[in-house]
Formats: C-alpha cells, structure tokens, sequence
C-alpha cells in the first residue's frame, strides 16, 4: 500500500493531470456494551483490546495523511488504539459530527436482532433510505451531510491522503456517492468494524469522477484467532434468522 516503513505494492498513480485526494476509510472498533440493542449515535465506547488488529491496519494506512474522526468517542478510541500499536500519532484529528451514524431515534435501544427480522428479505439497512427514524433521520439525512462534508475536504485537502475513522453507515454512504451519486448501491456493501475501504477522488480540469481501489479490506483476516473483531452490527445478522 502506501506506508513507507514496511515494503509494499507500488500506490495508484493518478495520470499526468490529475489530482487525487484518497480517503481511507476505517470503521470504529466493536461496541460491547449496546446489549444486542440498535444504538445508532448513542456514544457508546468500543473494544480495542486486540493489539494485532489495530497494528495490521496501521500497516497499510499512509503516514503522511490528514486525519478525521466523527464526533462520537468509538471512532477517537479506534484511532487512538492504531496510533498506541505502532503508528505515529497525527498534531491533530479534528471531529466531523457529519460524520457520526444515522440517529435512528425511537429505534436506539430495541434488540437489533428482533428489529432486522422483521425487514423485508433483501434488505440492506434498518429501513427504505427516505425513511425516517421516528425522532431521528433517514439514511438519506446522513447521505447528504456525510456528502457534503466530503466534497468540503476534497477541496480543503485536494490531493492528499484522508483518514477518515467512521461508522458503518457513513461508509456505506461514502461508497454511495463513489458509485456515482447512488446512495441505496453503497448500502449493499458489507462493512465489518476496524475494516478499511478506500475511495479516490479524481479531479481534472474538465473532469471529476471517483475510483474504488479497495472496500471492506480486513488485513488482520487470515489469523482466525482475530475474529471476534467482527461484530454483526447490521441487517446481515437478520439472514440466518429468516432463513432458520
């Protein structure tokens, strides 16, 4: 990747012309204490415990990168355990609330289990993407904040690297506008806790556009002992129950 103290693969080249801004996208670590339950944007810490994790996905971030983290504390807990595993901590990591999960309102605190199973199979997220949580937003609501704050720092930060640790949903988001504008696409994409999917932005001066080199990367995966670092966060918990 693009961490100059470890060998790697030869980064993406952008062509003579064009300024790429990479966003490294790293979602929060597991949260441990929601009970089962939905939580949404309820600040709830997160578990960080496992070294190894946290050292893997230090090691295919870039060093020289702009850091950006949500408002809630799971995402400065995740990315301060990447720093405690080896890597150099940034001057600063200023906090995006566009950048925090959809509040799904009256739905924070009921068993997420129960309430996925009763979505239509093929669902990809707690409900229609315009709909919205009652007391909350819809996933459009977080879409639309999640980009505009994206396409505030591409230009604030044109042609550098981004690390940006977030939730699912707002990742999923991002993919979204990737895709080209279709926030129910990025939905499908599964994105596990402490995995890191990256999204260039590509500008010229005619042209602008989006390239996806990796999503849901989990670079501590081949070592089973590592898996509890997976947490079932969304709708893909609802499959087994429907079909049972």
């Amino acid at each position: 990747m693009s961490n100059p103290a470890k060998p790697s693969a030869p980064p993406h080249v952008a062509p003579s012309g064009v300024v790429a801004t990479r966003w490294w996208w790293v979602r929060h670590a597991p949260v441990r204490e929601d009970n089962g339950c939905i939580y949404g944007q309820e600040d709830l810490g997160c578990d960080t415990s496992d070294r190894v994790v946290f050292d893997a996905v230090g090691k295919i971030l870039p060093r020289d990168a702009v850091w950006v983290a949500s408002n809630l504390k799971r995402t400065h807990q995740t990315a301060a355990a990447i720093w405690a595993a080896g890597f150099p901590k940034p001057a600063a990591m200023p906090h995006e609330p566009a950048f925090a999960e959809q509040h799904l309102g009256e739905w924070q605190g009921l068993n997420r289990k129960a309430f996925l199973a009763r979505q239509p199979i093929g669902s990809h997220w707690f409900g229609p993407i315009d709909e919205p949580a009652p007391g909350g937003e819809s996933f459009m609501d977080l879409y639309n904040r999640v980009r505009g704050a994206i396409e505030r720092i591409n230009v604030e930060h044109a042609g550098k690297d981004v690390i940006a640790v977030a939730h699912g949903g707002t990742i999923k988001a991002a993919i979204g506008l990737a895709l080209g504008d279709q926030p129910d696409k990025g939905l499908t994409f599964d994105i596990d806790n402490c995995s890191v999917t990256r999204l260039d932005h590509l500008t010229s001066d005619r042209h602008s556009g989006w390239r996806l080199p990796m999503v849901n990367q989990q670079p501590w995966i081949a070592d089973a002992s590592h898996n509890a670092m997976h947490q079932p966060a969304g709708p893909e918990i609802a499959t087994a129950s429907k079909l049972a």
